[in-house]
């Protein structure tokens, strides 16, 4: 994991250097514009970046934007310490992935009273001078907790696998399940683990936990990343196809792929990669926040009216609207298709949730290398 945060990182700095070829005059013309991210050791904020750095290469924002981009990790104090100097080395826009909705306020507070737009996505930031888009996450919880309850006819044991501590994605997410679950008396929790919202340590976690719940004394899954792992883990063990578990979860290609109808022809399904009729719910926080973000903050700095908090759906999808995408073009993801063969999407835990359509700028190249559509 550290080789690949590692190269993730070096990546990025090169990247960025590209983005950042141009004259000192047209640096000058172009706006100063920072992303900060925090945790980015999983599939989704890799995709993020990647989007959010396409929309600053397209010919809609290349002339407009001078793109810098810095990671904190997962400590509050380096990413303020980052924002502030963003802030005095003339930042005029910060898109920030926060580590936390409330300790970053009052550097976000000090960066508006200098002028700058601060955008958050995914996250929340609740200075109230900030700028949000983020999926409710409050909902993500409650619509995947009610889709498993029901699965399981309200009763059972089932695991919980949660997400990185201390973002207000985690937390709103686990508050909602709860309170959903809470309403079930003869539904029991009788695990817990912090996945980090990565298959890698939701199979680590879920190996821990196995060992003293065996799959067939579980009713079901709650997941906020790893629903393909544990139905991997599950046809690993030999239990059948249909006989796997319910998982409500995140929005991986794995996951939707295993989701398909059983006998479904995807190219390139092999081993656990491969439709099943897996019984889940795949919910999402949508990957393209962060170029939505930079829109919103370019639109700011122009003079355009721009709504406070983006608000979006998790958008879940279920047997009944699963649909697979032939090619993967923006305009056959415009008419409905949400899931990738894996020829397409080598990676199962890359997620699929990259559609908007306020984005044209932005598609599956976008998400996969940072390319921005034509």
């Amino acid at each position: 994991m550290r080789f690949w945060k590692s190269a993730f990182v070096a990546s990025m700095t090169a990247a960025v250097a590209a983005v950042s070829l141009a004259s000192h005059a047209d640096a000058q013309e172009r706006r100063k514009i920072y992303l900060s991210m925090s945790y980015i050791g999983n599939d989704w904020q890799a995709e993020a970046a990647n989007m959010l750095k396409a929309m600053a290469a397209h010919k809609d924002y290349a002339d407009k934007v001078d793109l810098k981009v810095q990671v904190a990790g997962p400590n509050a104090q380096k990413q303020i310490q980052q924002i502030n100097a963003m802030v005095q080395a003339g930042a005029e826009a910060i898109i920030v992935y926060p580590i936390s909705p409330t300790a970053l306020n009052e550097a976000v507070k000090n960066a508006c009273a200098k002028g700058v737009t601060v955008v958050a996505y995914d996250g929340v930031i609740e200075e109230p001078c900030a700028y949000n888009v983020h999926v409710d996450q409050f909902e993500w919880g409650k619509v995947t907790a009610e889709w498993l309850a029901n699965a399981i006819g309200g009763k059972g044991n089932i695991v919980m696998i949660t997400g990185v501590s201390g973002t207000s994605v985690d937390t709103l997410r686990n508050k909602a399940a709860r309170e959903v679950f809470a309403k079930h008396p003869d539904i029991k929790v009788v695990a817990e683990a912090n996945g980090m919202w990565s298959q890698a340590v939701a199979r680590t976690e879920l190996s821990k936990i196995t060992a003293t719940h065996s799959w067939d004394n579980l009713a079901g899954l709650w997941m906020q990343a790893g629903c393909y792992t544990a139905t991997s883990m599950q046809l690993e063990a030999g239990i059948a196809d249909d006989k796997v578990l319910p998982c409500a979860g995140e929005g991986s290609n794995g996951h939707r792929v295993q989701m398909l109808p059983a006998g479904t022809e995807v190219a390139g399904a092999n081993g656990t990669y491969r439709p099943i009729g897996a019984p889940s719910i795949s919910a999402s926080s949508q990957v393209y926040p962060g170029a939505y973000a930079l829109k919103m903050g370019v639109d700011v700095l122009e003079g355009k009216t721009v709504e406070k908090t983006i608000t979006l759906s998790p958008a879940p999808v279920t047997s009944e609207n699963i649909k697979l995408c032939e090619e993967g073009t923006w305009e056959e993801m415009k008419a409905g298709c949400n899931t990738f063969s894996p020829e397409i999407i080598t990676n199962p835990g890359w997620f699929a949730s990259i559609f908007s359509p306020e984005l044209p700028q932005v598609g599956l190249n976008a998400a996969l290398t940072g390319t921005p559509e034509e």
